[in-house]
């Protein structure tokens, strides 16, 4: 797929990775709608990407709320061919902390935007995808979802979120095999620790020993599928 021909959905779109996956088609010369929940950060960067942007306000632990948006970003590009997912929270905790046990709520809250937000975009994406005409190659469209190391090397503190990007990671190659009949390819990366506004708002002492423990971490991942090459999302 050519990015300058993309027509990207991009959640958390508003900052981080996901801001500068959207920066990037855009820099191509594609198209991205921006999907995050920050409707002030989201509109401004939505406008500082220019004409060929938008934001669109999703909440995507609410199957409805991505219905709804994926609709209104189809109609705002004339389609669907490229969706991102890299909306997630880190929220840690230990599961035997000072204060008692963890809230299984706050573990609750972790798996259902970062897992169940990442199957409720991907599954409606590729409704949209396979609709489209297919490229000669026969491609009609790309998913990439986001997993974290955290998935293969989860630190004390990390249960839910590891859990969730395990999920993610597990979740993505039957999706893969079931969406390649319809000439649409999934795709999951796992990036390391990134100084994003979801690390930056830990406090310094957390940041500090996830840096040191990413040091000791193998210099790749394992999932790491997604090459860009050029213009081009391989």
């Amino acid at each position: 797929m050519k990015l300058s021909q993309a027509k990207a959905v991009v959640t958390g779109g508003a900052s981080g990775l996901g801001f500068a996956t959207a920066q990037r088609v855009i820099e191509e010369g594609g198209q991205a709608v921006l999907l995050d929940i920050n409707d002030e950060l989201g509109n401004e960067r939505a406008a500082e990407l220019g004409e060929r942007a938008a934001y669109i306000n999703t909440d995507v632990s609410s199957e409805d709320s991505v219905k709804a948006a994926l609709k209104q970003a189809a109609e705002v590009m004339g389609g669907i061919t490229l969706a991102v997912n890299c909306a997630g929270i880190a929220t840690a905790g230990r599961a035997l902390g000072r204060e008692g046990p963890w809230p299984t709520e706050m573990f609750n809250r972790v798996i259902q935007i970062n897992l169940i937000g990442t199957f409720n975009v991907t599954k409606e994406a590729a409704a949209f995808m396979s609709q489209n005409d297919p490229s000669e190659e026969g491609e009609r469209g790309v998913i990439i979802s986001t997993a974290s190391i955290a998935a293969f090397e989860g630190q004390i503190g990390q249960a839910a979120y590891a859990a969730s990007k395990g999920g993610v990671h597990a979740m993505m190659l039957p999706l893969a095999r079931e969406f390649a009949a319809f000439g649409i390819r999934v795709n999951t990366i796992a990036p390391g620790i990134m100084l994003t506004p979801m690390m930056a708002g830990m406090p310094d002492e957390v940041q500090e020993s996830r840096g040191a423990l990413q040091a000791l971490q193998p210099a790749h991942s394992p999932l790491l599928d997604l090459r860009l090459v050029g213009d081009r999302v391989e």
